[in-house]
This record gives structure tokens, sequence and C-alpha cells, in this order.
């Protein structure tokens, strides 16, 4: 393995365009805000076992069952959020991707539940079909698919394997991304990484496990490794980091082809991340045929921005354009920053957040096997706010969007985007200091952006 992905390091800088050469920001305009209460709890379906109607009982420090509901409380650091565990029903929250209908409505999807593999066993997997009423700044769930596995699809135990409909959770699946189909969804997911597909109502059908290339792609979550038995025996052998997976997935316009776009960078054996020719950590962009439901073989790379650890989303504007999101880690303003990050206080930010962006990038038939071309960006930290349409977030006439994870992007018109928070509920308060972040939705103006070649 150590030879052939130094070896596709070495052929995808060859000839790679410069990351950052082509780098414009271009501007944005606040026209619709709506948002989600952060505490928004529905109900399991009448079916669903007993241990599915509630949820994070898992979430305390030692793993172990929290007896009584709201006795965990929700801390981002060392800030509580003002939410505490557990919940009574499902948290519809942590909104991972999301995709335009022809109606004007959305899809999009709850991620794993409350961040990790093993807090998350009593978190419903579920899709969400959305109408924003931009008026009122209302966001609509017209209905909600709760993901299943009756026909044992998944190559794995999963939590819910001697129940009778075999609810999917977040100790299953990771879903991060979601592209909906005449037939149901393609969504990506992080722990294995693997591209799944289900039906219209939410019936696992296909587990695609992912290959770069040569190379085999696998978290540390993947279900095939297990820790030795022995302490002097080498740990299992994994190439990406936990929560690297396919957090994006665009599809292409004639929906032939679907492009797995990987959160963080590819390790080989002696640790080093790809890179670019200019030396930029690359992401992987792979591509599945959508038909044979394999892998083609071709990727590129997409080349972070200096200060850039993670992308969130992933939308086609044609065939060789896309739109995604790329952040850092940070979340808060920094005029509330902490005079030491290293040691937070819970008055202020620890690390505020620096880059939130959305880009406009180009790969094709002509940049296979190097860098993705990066034609602009907006700054998501500096939304143009002039008609004062923030519910939330605007001061000066200035909207900025400070959340860790913004994982929602998508064009709504030739001239308007819409964008999307992931708020980790209840764990990121990054709006404001002492309260959990809401799930906020904005369409923006960006024309020149959606313009640029």
């Amino acid at each position: 393995m150590t030879k052939t992905l130094l070896a596709s390091v070495a052929i995808l800088a060859l000839g790679t365009i410069s990351a950052f050469a082509a780098e414009k920001e271009f501007p944005a305009k606040l026209v619709s805000h709506a948002v989600l209460p952060a505490n928004t709890i529905i109900p399991a379906p009448s079916d669903a076992p007993q241990h599915l109607k509630t949820s994070a009982k898992f979430t305390t420090p030692d793993r172990k069952r929290a007896e009584g509901l709201g006795t965990v409380p929700g801390k981002d650091g060392v800030r509580t959020t003002g939410l505490s565990m557990p919940f009574d029903g499902q948290a519809m929250q942590g909104f991972s991707g999301i995709k335009t209908m022809s109606d004007g409505t959305f899809w999009s999807l709850s991620d794993n539940g409350f961040g990790s593999k093993a807090n998350s066993s009593d978190s419903m997997l579920m899709l969400h079909h959305l109408k924003l009423d931009w008026d009122v700044g209302k966001v609509n769930a017209l209905e909600t698919v709760f993901l299943s596995d009756p026909d044992k699809r998944a190559p794995f135990p999963i939590v819910m394997e001697g129940s009778d409909k075999r609810y999917l959770t977040g100790a299953d699946f990771d879903v991060e991304s979601i592209q909906p189909t005449e037939d149901g969804f393609w969504v990506g997911e992080e722990f294995g990484p693997y591209i799944l597909k289900f039906t219209r109502d939410g019936r696992l059908t296909d587990v695609i496990a992912t290959k770069a290339g040569d190379v085999d792609v696998k978290s540390p979550d993947h279900p095939t490794l297990s820790l030795p038995a022995n302490p002097t025996q080498k740990l299992p052998a994994f190439n990406l980091k936990r929560s690297g997976g396919f957090e994006g997935m665009a599809m292409s316009r004639d929906g032939t082809r679907i492009y797995g776009l990987l959160e963080g960078p590819l390790y080989n054996a002696e640790g080093q991340v790809e890179k670019t020719e200019d030396g930029a950590t690359g992401l992987r962009i792979i591509e599945l045929d959508v038909a044979s439901k394999s892998w083609t073989g071709r990727t590129w790379l997409y080349p972070l921005a200096d200060g850039g650890e993670a992308i969130g989303d992933f939308n086609m504007l044609d065939d060789a354009t896309a739109l995604l999101i790329e952040r850092d880690n940070g979340a808060g303003t920094s005029d509330k920053a902490c005079a030491d990050a290293k040691k937070p206080e819970a008055d202020c930010f620890a690390v505020p957040a620096k880059l939130k962006r959305i880009y406009k990038i180009e790969f094709n038939d002509a940049n296979v096997g190097k860098a993705a071309r990066k034609i602009g960006y907006i700054d998501l930290m500096k939304i143009a706010d002039p008609d004062k349409k923030a519910l939330q977030g605007s001061e000066n006439g200035i909207y900025t969007m400070p959340f860790v994870t913004i994982e929602n992007v998508d064009r709504v018109d030739a001239t308007h985007i819409i964008v999307g928070n992931d708020n980790n509920l209840p764990f990121s308060a990054g709006r404001a200091l002492d309260k959990a972040d809401d799930n906020e939705f904005v369409v923006l103006e960006v024309k020149d952006l959606l313009d640029a070649k």
C-alpha cells in the first residue's frame, strides 16, 4: 500500500495547476434567513424499539448509561450550552448535506448523532424533506425518512440486529452527504467510509467500500479493524483519520457519476499526507460509476487553503464545476477570544472562527489525477446584510457564520445559493458563548461567484 500511495501522490503532483494562483474573493449578500431551534426533538417511529424512544443516553464521559432525562449537561469545551441529555425522543439536528429540489424544497440529513460511534447507539439515522418559509424564517419538515436495514445489507452486525425493522443508528453508520434520485437516495458515510444507497422509504440496498485508485480507504472506525490481542503486536492499518470520510458527495448533472469528497487527507504508511505540487494538503475526490456501482479509478485532489482544515458539503454546478465548503475548526468571533487558547474560560471562545468559505472549483477530464482548480470563494464571516434580513448573528450590516461545522451548500438558482450549519447538538456554541447553536439556513446572492470562470 505504501508504494502505491506514494506513487499516486507523485502522479497527482505532476502538472498540477497552482492551488492558490487563481483564488479570488467574491461578495455575498444575505437575502433570506430561517432558523430551526436547537432543541427540536421529534418522536421515534411507533414501531421502533424502546431503546430508540429516547436518545443521548450514552453521552456521559465514561459512556455509562444516563438514568434520567436531562441529567447530562451539554458542553462546548468548558462552556455549557444550556441543553442537557438524554432527550425524550430523537434530536432533529446536525444537518450535514443538502440538495435543492425542482419544487423549491430541499432534502437534507441528520448525521450520526452525538459525535462518535461510541455514544450514538440510540441516535436514529434519518433524512429530512424540508420546506423553508423564508417569510417568517421557519424550517418545516414535510417528511422524515428513518433509515433501516431489513434486508441485512450491512456487512457487519448493527445495533438493532435482533429487531424486526432493524433501524439504523449512529453506531452503525455516520451519514454526512446526500443525493436524492428518482428511486431513492445516495448517501456518503464516514465510518467506513462507504457510499450507501437507500430506497425512497429508507431501506438500505447497497454498501460500497471505498477505493481511491488502487488504494483501499479505511478509517479507524472501519468494521473490519480491531485492536490486537497483545500490546506488543502492531495496530491495524488504516489510512484516514476518524471523521475523515465522505463529508461531501456530489452527483454529475446527468446522474451517471457520483463524486465522493473525503473530509480528511489520505495518509501513507510513513504518516505523510497527500500534497499538491504547491505543498497544499489535498483531499481526494473519487469518482463512482452509478450504473455499475463501482469506482472508475479516476480521482482528483482538492487543495486546502492555508488555514483550512476540512470540507463541509459538495454539489455540482455543471459538468466541470462545483460548490463546496472549506473551513477551519474554530468557532465564535475573535472579539470574544480567550486570552490564552490553552486555558479556555467559560466567558470566551478558545479558538475563534477564521476560515469559513464557499469555493467554486473546476475538475474535469483535463485534470484527472491532478489538483482541482479553485476559481474563487465567498467569506462566510463577512456576508453583507444591508437589508437587515438576519434573524440573528448580524452586526453593523454584516452577518457571520462563526460555527465550527458548516455542512450544507447548494445552488438555488442562477444567482443564489443556500448555506446551512451542522449544530452538533448539544455540543457546539459558536453563535453565543452559553447557548447551543441553532440550525441556521441562509440564501445568499452570489452572482459573481457563480458566473466566475
